[in-house]
């Protein structure tokens, strides 16, 4: 079976917390997902959830290679703990020419050599979560996902100063840096911004830009009304 038929499988590889709970929601989104950990208690917890279950040594290619892993299309490396087997099972999937490695790295120095060996994506899960949530602690953000290359997104309440007027008129990229892409009024959704659009009080607004100018903008003043 070539890779072109492979879109909707995907490999697992590390059934710990970050992998099962992964591999389970890619299920759950109509995935077949083939989860392979070295440890058998978990590839038992997890068998009747999965598509399929293995017990194998990752860093083997021998071993990788009977369970077809070299045929899918995306696969996560999910290992926590073990960094040396993170790395070589990456560069085996890269040696493999998987097209989608996403990698779990445990550091931004793990993460550095992930994407050396050839990870095409690597997320720090812990570190992630913890500036997110910091951001939402600190200010006036409902949400916040920051990108590659310093880009940011926010979900913020609209500041007093762009309120009663059409956006174009704000001259908020002007000024800040940043770019209203959507706007939520209470008791409907989303809609996309443009030039005329009239910020009101209770408005919802989505701004994208470099992190520190979504940051300073999130931080204007906001009164309630």
């Amino acid at each position: 079976m070539g890779k072109g038929n492979d879109v909707n499988r995907v490999v697992v590889i590390g059934l710990g917390r970050f992998g099962s709970s992964l591999a389970m929601e890619l299920v759950r989104s109509g995935f077949e997902v083939l989860g392979i950990d070295r440890d058998p208690k978990l590839v038992q917890r997890y068998a009747d959830e999965l598509t399929h279950a293995a017990v194998a040594d990752t860093t083997d290619a021998e071993a990788m290679t009977q369970l077809d892993v070299p045929e899918f299309e995306r696969a996560v490396v999910g290992i926590g703990t073990d960094m040396e087997a993170s790395i070589l099972t990456t560069s085996l999937l890269s040696d493999f020419g998987i097209p989608s490695i996403w990698a779990k790295a445990v550091s931004r120095q793990h993460r550095r050599i992930l994407e050396r060996v050839g990870a095409h994506h690597v997320v720090l899960p812990e570190y992630d979560m913890g500036e997110r949530v910091a951001h939402l602690v600190t200010g006036r953000m409902l949400d916040y996902i920051e990108f590659e290359d310093d880009y940011a997104l926010v979900k913020t309440t609209a500041p007093d100063e762009v309120r009663g007027k059409p956006l174009g008129e704000t001259q908020i990229r002007n000024k800040y840096g940043v770019t209203v892409v959507g706007i939520k009024r209470p008791g409907s959704g989303f809609t996309y911004a443009t030039t005329e659009t009239v910020v009101h009080p209770h408005d919802i607004l989505v701004v994208a830009g470099r992190r520190d100018q979504v940051e300073k903008f999130a931080d204007l003043p906001s009164s309630p009304r």
